[in-house]
């Protein structure tokens, strides 16, 4: 079975939170299954140094390849593992609200609202950017 056909997935503390980076979610998921960064290096096919700089977000862009196997390794679906999924027990609820009405929506309605959304964090960055420069 993929990854991405996990029906029902095993329950684990990541619904008992907020939702997090893949770094936290990996972490979290390590130490629940009572694994060392080898123990889950080995398991994926990596460095002991990759999983850490992995856990720790210091590598911004995994292969999906990696992701996929790390998903697998912990008996997830891969947007579970990346926090895209909107049904997840850790989604916010209103997330899965708006996920299952745009799915009611037309094409064009949904590309207006992938716009939208878009704008919405471009304008998000650009506030948190000037923040930073400004040391605020």
């Amino acid at each position: 079975m993929l990854s991405s056909d996990v029906p029902n997935e095993p329950p684990s503390s990541l619904s008992d939170c907020d939702p997090m980076s893949l770094g936290a979610r990996l972490t979290r998921l390590r130490l629940e299954k009572g694994e060392s960064l080898q123990q889950v290096a080995e398991a994926v096919g990596v460095s002991k140094a990759h999983v850490w700089e992995l856990e720790k977000g210091r590598t911004d862009n995994p292969s999906m390849a990696l992701v996929t196997r790390l998903a697998d390794h912990f008996g997830l679906s891969l947007a579970t593992l990346v926090g895209e999924n909107p049904l997840a027990d850790d989604a916010k609820g209103e997330i899965g609200r708006m996920f299952r009405q745009a799915g009611d929506l037309e094409p064009e309605d949904l590309a207006l609202l992938d716009d939208m959304m878009q704008s919405l964090l471009k304008r998000r960055r650009k506030s948190e950017a000037s923040d930073r420069s400004s040391g605020g």
